[in-house]
């Protein structure tokens, strides 16, 4: 197993995918999270609220597969974390995240590990203010997403409007349906969706992750929700306590210049 620490903040460790070998998968999460000395973060947190990319009910490498946030919560747990929750608002109209939980293995592993698991969608939230932001300078964010450390924790992925979506486009679980859904059956994020770059930005500055861990295992060079997978696989975990670096990191590993992208400059 191979650990390249990359400008001091990334680190990203080579890993083949979950479905090769599931024990020496959990071990590159493990290695990754203790290259940036996680362990210390972890045993310093009361609270820590694990975040997969949920956005609909497709299997892997389209979400985080369910053995990733297994590791990360085992790993945190061990370096002596308080609470740890698994939470999602997930986006796809007309099902609920419980739905998406049972379908992709989230239940089973949270009765196997006892760990809760929280709909975002539903949670009670916030208002936020700061009238420098560029469109929403008014936020509505969940409560919990402030009362706990938030560890990010998507998967590598092309975006057909961000261009790329990773640890800090992730945050857009935490959007209220009832703020910036489009209603009944409609996609329960899409009021996000005109300005994206834009919006993305401002959802950052309200609350950015804590900690940011990608599967870039596969990755999906076209499209997030599907489409052509990168040939060949990416092969890399990837951890990092600056989100922004890391999701930088990923552009890069798509063949994109994250310069290119608004929400990374």
């Amino acid at each position: 197993m191979t650990v390249v620490q990359q400008d001091g903040r990334v680190a990203a460790v080579e890993s083949r995918a979950l479905s090769d070998d599931p024990e020496a998968y959990e071990n590159a999460v493990a290695a990754a999270l203790g290259a940036v000395d996680a362990a210390a973060f972890f045993a310093a947190q009361e609270r820590v609220l694990l975040k997969p990319n949920l956005v609909n009910d497709s299997p892997f490498p389209v979400t985080t597969p369910v053995a990733m946030v297994r590791a990360v919560l085992r790993y945190a747990r061990q370096a002596g974390a308080g609470e740890v929750v698994v939470a999602e608002g997930c986006g796809q109209a007309g099902m609920e995240t419980g739905e998406i939980f049972a379908r992709l293995g989230y239940e089973a592993m949270a009765r196997e590990e006892d760990v809760r698991l929280i709909d975002l969608n539903h949670e009670p939230c916030t208002m936020l203010t700061d009238d420098s932001r560029t469109v929403h300078r008014t936020m509505e964010l969940p409560e919990i997403a402030f009362t706990h450390a938030v560890v990010s924790l998507p998967v590598l992925k092309a975006h057909s409007l961000s261009k790329v979506t990773g640890s800090l486009k992730n945050m857009m679980g935490l959007l209220p349906p009832t703020r910036y859904g489009a209603g009944a059956g409609g996609y329960k994020k899409s009021q996000f969706h005109g300005q994206l770059q834009e919006c993305i930005a401002d959802l950052i500055t309200y609350r950015s992750p804590d900690l940011a861990v990608m599967d870039g295992t596969v990755g999906l060079r076209d499209y997030h929700l599907g489409g052509a997978r990168c040939d060949p696989p990416v092969g890399k975990i990837l951890a990092s306590f600056d989100a922004k670096a890391l999701d930088r990191e990923a552009a890069g590993l798509l063949g994109l210049d994250w310069r290119a992208i608004a929400h990374l400059r």
